[in-house]
């Protein structure tokens, strides 16, 4: 069983830019996306690739896919689909919350086969904040399941998650690359992976149901945010009435600025700024205060009229100037989690400048079960962390909308399109059965239903582009090259080849599979899904014609195994529900070891038995 294949310096080459970008993605000192760019960079200046192929990538069916399923879910959630989702579970639990868990995860399970993961969850998380502040249930059970649920449903369709939307452009890759006398790979067809899928919902769902919920309640902590008064007192410290303080001519904050009080002892939450006339919610910082001015602030009475007294201020509990703008339909507090892809991380509060740019105040942080309130505008801020924001509603709609963090609080949202509810299903409906039909390709079809949204209101060309995650875009764009340089340098067969020397000969192919499988799922804890799909995909097809399995199923099970990340938050689905679930590392290794054990067991037999029946 040798090899047959001396190492070349093309192979060397790219073997070497493989472990290079494996060893930046673990230790995160530069951004994946400038690693995935600088890879690119290599590779051509290289001529591992060659320069009219280099920017493939950004054109490949795979990345359009991708856009396709971006913009396609922000138009459903334009329509309000989900506050009639939220109710509609509601009602049918019947009072039950094993069937309410079980509703909600199949909803998310309906929706995912169709979407990105991190899109769906995203839409999600107001679902169930809202679930949990009607019914009571901790949203540390809820939040978990349904994450699981998405991440295995995505397996039901080729554009459910980032990996199998790559595959068949890496297929096609691979038959450029195949040995004389080898078959073509025949790419996948949109529905082909769903008997796994539908296997790994109901596997998910009976684990949850019979153990998985079982180590939740265990471990939980009541994280019910219904959004009240004694929610955020209790979680955050966060408390006390909203008074009107007006500066007199003897105060000594005359002069000195909004953050320069804040920072006073005893100070509390100011919130709100009127100065000549103008009425502000978040004043910025570097705002000045003078006599005749009138502050909004929130806190406990007496630290309130003990600053007041301490500082010459009019204290008032009937907001006369503010009364419009502390309106709960109007404004009011809300959380959001940084998700992985957010412009924010890295940043501090300062620097971002918040309240004069976006016009909302950070009132604290939740990070890893700590609250951070004592000097939050300079905390350098993480993927996962929880926001505690105030702010007016349609600001917090609009800034949303850019991706930087998603809201957890279920609120009222600016330009929502309930009307547009029947003609966004149709289009849905009609974009499937396009994608159902072998003439038309995948991509083709979800363009079609980005064309008909744009056309007939659902969502406008603006919103259209704020839904796509450009990071994650160019990061895919960017890293397909290498998978390819993996083909077309020899290094995926060499790779292989070498494998297959080390395997003893009697060694059964499932058993092969099945090391495939968890490689892939330990390059995927490093590198993130995607990365370890496009450098094991090459390696699984050579690996298979080297041991005389299908290079099809070896090719699959690298895709599916990709997405089996229910541990760390390198999966960007675990990493949006850390912070509103309170989840420990513990409890994630806990829950999501045993369920990713059942996911490989279940996508190496289900990928055999599809094999028997071709």
């Amino acid at each position: 069983m040798g090899s047959g294949l001396v190492l070349s310096s093309d192979m060397a080459m790219v073997l070497g830019l493989v472990g290079l970008t494996m060893v930046l993605f673990l230790f995160e000192r530069i951004r994946p996306d400038v690693v995935a760019l600088c890879v690119l960079v290599l590779l051509g200046l290289t001529g591992l690739i060659a320069p009219e192929d280099l920017f493939g990538g950004f054109s490949g069916s795979a990345v359009i896919s991708i856009i396709s399923t971006m913009i396609l879910g922000a138009g459903l959630e334009r329509t309000g689909a989900l506050n009639r989702l939220a109710g509609w579970l509601l009602r049918r639990s019947s009072g039950s919350e094993k069937r309410l868990l079980t509703l909600t995860c199949l909803s998310a399970a309906a929706v995912s086969p169709l979407m990105q993961n991190p899109s769906v969850m995203a839409m999600f998380l107001p679902v169930s904040s809202r679930i949990s502040a009607r019914t009571g249930i901790a949203t540390s059970r809820m939040l978990l399941p349904i994450a699981a649920t998405i991440v295995m449903a995505g397996a039901l369709t080729m554009v459910g998650n980032s990996p199998l939307i790559l595959l068949n452009d890496l297929l096609m890759s691979a038959n450029a690359n195949m040995p004389s006398g080898a078959a073509s790979i025949h790419p996948f067809k949109m529905f082909a992976p769903m008997p796994i899928g539908i296997a790994m919902v109901i596997a998910v769902l009976l684990y949850f149901r019979f153990h998985g919920d079982r180590q939740l309640r265990e471990e939980d902590r009541a994280v019910t945010p219904g959004r009240t008064e004694s929610y955020f007192a209790n979680t955050y410290g966060i408390n006390g009435d909203v008074f009107e303080l007006t500066v007199t001519p003897q105060s000594p904050l005359v002069g000195t600025t909004i953050g320069e009080a804040e920072r006073m002892v005893g100070a509390p939450l100011l919130l709100a700024h009127r100065s000549h006339g103008e009425s502000r919610l978040a004043p910025p910082s570097d705002a000045r205060i003078w006599v005749g001015d009138v502050l909004g602030a929130m806190g406990p009475n007496d630290e309130v009229l003990r600053f007041a007294d301490a500082h010459k201020l009019t204290a008032s509990t009937r907001l006369r100037e503010f009364g419009d703008l502390f309106n709960p339909s109007r404004a009011g507090i809300a959380e959001a989690v940084v998700p992985p892809n957010s412009r924010f991380i890295g940043k501090t509060q300062a620097e971002l400048r918040f309240r004069k740019q976006y016009g909302i105040s950070l009132l604290a942080i939740n990070r890893d079960r700590e609250v951070l309130r004592e000097d939050v505008r300079n905390i350098p801020l993480r993927a996962g962390d929880m926001l505690v924001l105030h702010c007016i509603w349609q600001r917090l709609a609009e800034v949303a909308a850019q991706k930087d963090f998603v809201v957890v609080t279920d609120y009222p949202k600016a330009r929502q399109r309930p009307h547009k509810f029947k003609i966004a299903m149709a289009i849905f409906a009609v974009t499937m059965l396009i994608a159902l039909s072998s003439r038309v390709p995948v991509p083709i079809a979800l363009m079609t239903g980005v064309a008909g949204m744009l056309l007939t209101g659902v969502i406008h060309m603006d919103e259209a582009y704020a839904a796509i995650s450009w990071k994650t875009v160019f990061l895919m764009a960017c890293l397909i090259p290498l998978g390819w340089a993996m083909d077309s340098s020899g290094a995926a067969a060499w790779v292989a080849g070498h494998t297959v020397d080390r395997i003893p000969q009697a060694t059964p192919l499932v058993l092969i599979e099945l090391a495939l499988a968890i490689l892939t799922v330990l390059f995927s804890l490093i590198i993130s899904h995607v990365g370890a799909t496009i450098m094991l995909v090459p390696i699984a097809v050579n690996l298979a014609l080297a041991t005389g399995g299908n290079p099809t199923s070896f090719a699959l099970i690298v895709a599916l195994s990709a997405s089996c990340n229910f541990m760390t938050a390198s999966n960007p689905v675990i990493s949006m529900i850390i912070g509103p679930g309170g989840y420990t590392p513990r409890d994630l290794w806990r829950v999501g070891g045993p369920l990713a054990c059942i996911y490989i067991g279940i996508v190496v037999a289900m990928v055999n038995l599809l094999q028997m029946f071709r």
